[in-house]
């Protein structure tokens, strides 16, 4: 997915550059920890809002999930090919 790919560059350019007030930055300079501890709250954001939100709220939970995990993906130099790779050995 492109956007994927788009976000993953922006949150590559914030962890280098650390720019004063990037959220991306705050999270890298937290290390792994703070970064793993964002996930699983949003997380459990995506589960509340499975079973009891509308599937616009969903929506906006998993695109919060995803952002985390892509910030983690960029704090452990795994890209998105890396993912995709993945996938695709599962689906032989």
């Amino acid at each position: 997915m492109e956007i994927i790919d788009e976000v993953f560059e922006i949150i590559l350019e914030r962890k280098k550059e650390a720019p004063e007030g990037s959220y991306v930055a705050q999270l890298m300079s937290g290390g792994q920890e703070k970064i793993l501890v964002k996930i699983e709250e949003e997380s459990a954001e995506v589960i509340q809002a499975a079973r009891i939100e509308t599937r616009e709220e969903l929506i906006h939970e998993i695109a919060d999930l995803i952002f985390h995990v892509l910030v983690l993906m960029g704090h452990e130099n795994i890209t998105p090919e890396d993912i995709s790779a993945e996938l695709r050995s599962r689906m032989k």
